[in-house]
């Protein structure tokens, strides 16, 4: 598990990233519709990933991650690719694939993950 943050800390800067990739800016309600819970619940996260430091609001209450947020979140978001990566290679369906990633992706070892990555990268080819 990634630092000072549980699985749902996780997920939302998860998402936040993957939001950021596809847009000029982020707002709660977009966090909210993603994950599928309610706007009172992303603010209340939105506001524990502040405190932590993660991310900031900004004039037009956009979510931003800051550095330290945007590493977090690019590592947890490479550990789901990879792991679904690796699952795929294994003939399992993406959507399965996906699904199962996301709750691996806050437990698995780091010797573990170095160990499907590796076989990803000779395996991917």
């Amino acid at each position: 598990m990634i630092e000072n943050i549980r699985e749902s800390g996780e997920n939302y800067l998860e998402t936040i990233f993957i939001l950021t990739q596809n847009s000029d800016g982020v707002h709660a309600i977009d966090v909210a519709n993603a994950l599928g819970f309610s706007k009172p619940s992303i603010t209340r996260a939105l506001g524990i990933l502040k405190t932590k430091g993660y991310i900031y609001i900004d004039s037009n209450n956009h979510i931003v991650l800051t550095e330290s947020g945007y590493k977090k979140a690019k590592e947890i978001y490479d550990r789901h690719q990879l792991i679904t990566k690796f699952w795929e290679l294994h003939g399992v369906a993406h959507d399965i694939a996906a699904k199962d990633a996301c709750r691996m992706e806050h437990d698995i070892s780091e010797q573990t993950l170095e160990c499907i990555k590796k076989y990803v990268e000779q395996h991917n080819k």
